[in-house]
């Protein structure tokens, strides 16, 4: 029998509503913790090889956090779930057939990540499912034909579960009454040494040698570019520390995996040389936008005391195409009555020493 638990206390409160964290745990004492404020994962700890806990994401411990002047100036969506449309649509437009759509413009010129009030902004229905090999956190949540300008009446959710063998599954799900883009994914930054220190010393590994080629705006409009041979491919692993002594703001790249898309299959793996601590990810995700943290608030930090910052953590969002709207030949960036939106991303952490 199963030793993973999910218990709820309340987190805090966002206009008169009562904010809900869920706490995951499994029976080597890992934990992951979500609110059902934007199906938010608020914090991961994980056991360092010493038996000591270790903070791997970026969060805060109460909603003041989140709520603050300087978290939401900088709007790095901390651990969120994206929705309706992961990362950018160029200039907020878009057509399906022969009927154009505009979109909530929050990102200069640009769409992005859902909008002024997307899905990380909405309280979801949350519930504790018990049932089967694994306790499940299954949140759910509607939004209505053209919210933020979308066309459909879009209902999602997303199953979290986390494994004795400290594997957090992430499922995603997604109907809608008529054709709308939709690209769900989770925001999480992550920093393997228990922000002890930078992320120059983690080393990234990621099966793609393309990448979306981006304008001016740092939107794809559908140009696929080789990075084979140069420091932006990550095929064979590279220290992050090496790549920026060159590329100006770190990563901000949209990955093309080499593996089919629809299979849940290993893509990446984040490795700190410090402690040895591993992050491996699976997904189903034709690729990733692969974010180290740039433009991360230097003023931001846990309650703990755990700052946050530039290069202090970093996100790998799986996801459908950025702008795949606009891309023809983008897969899957469009559901609808008859095409159903189904995706899993797993995040998978252990030790050097225990691999």
């Amino acid at each position: 029998m199963s030793t993973a638990m999910i218990i709820s206390d309340k987190f805090g409160e966002v206009e008169g509503r009562v904010v809900t964290q869920y706490t995951l745990s499994n029976e080597g004492g890992m934990q992951v913790k979500i609110i059902d404020y934007g199906a938010t994962i608020t914090s991961i700890i994980i056991k360092d090889p010493q038996g000591k806990d270790k903070h791997v994401a970026c969060g805060f411990d109460s909603m003041d956090g989140y709520l603050s002047d300087a978290y939401r100036n900088n709007a790095p969506y901390f651990g969120c779930t994206v929705g309706r449309y992961a990362s950018r649509i160029k200039d907020g437009l878009f057509s399906i057939g022969d009927q154009d759509y505009k979109l909530a413009v929050n990102n200069g010129s640009n769409h992005l990540h859902g909008g002024i009030v997307g899905f990380d902004k909405m309280i979801w229905q949350a519930e504790i499912i018990n049932k089967g090999e694994l306790p499940t956190l299954h949140m759910k949540l509607k939004s209505e034909h053209l919210d933020e300008g979308y066309p459909g009446q879009v209902e999602v959710s997303v199953r979290f579960q986390l494994s004795n063998e400290n594997e957090l599954s992430i499922k995603y799900e997604g109907t809608s009454d008529r054709e709308t883009p939709l690209s769900l994914t989770n925001h999480t930054y992550f920093n393997l040494s228990g922000f002890e220190s930078t992320i120059h010393d983690h080393e990234v590994k990621i099966d793609a040698t393309r990448v979306l080629d981006p304008d001016e705006t740092n939107v794809p409009v559908g140009p696929i570019k080789s990075v084979v041979g140069t420091l932006e491919d990550l095929s064979q692993g590279q220290l992050l520390k090496d790549c920026f002594e060159e590329l100006e703001t770190g990563f901000e790249h949209y990955f093309l995996f080499d593996h089919p898309i629809g299979a849940l299959t290993q893509v990446a793996e984040i490795r700190d040389t410090q402690s040895d601590s591993i992050l491996e990810i699976l997904t189903t995700e034709p690729g990733a936008l692969f974010y180290t943290g740039y433009f991360t608030s230097d003023e931001l930090r846990r309650e703990t005391g755990q700052r946050y910052g530039k290069y202090r953590g970093m996100c790998f969002e799986t996801s459908r195409y950025p702008n795949g709207p606009n891309i023809p030949g983008s897969p899957g960036s469009l559901t609808g009555p008859d095409k159903p939106f189904s995706s899993q991303t797993v995040f998978r952490f252990s030790t050097a020493s225990a691999t």
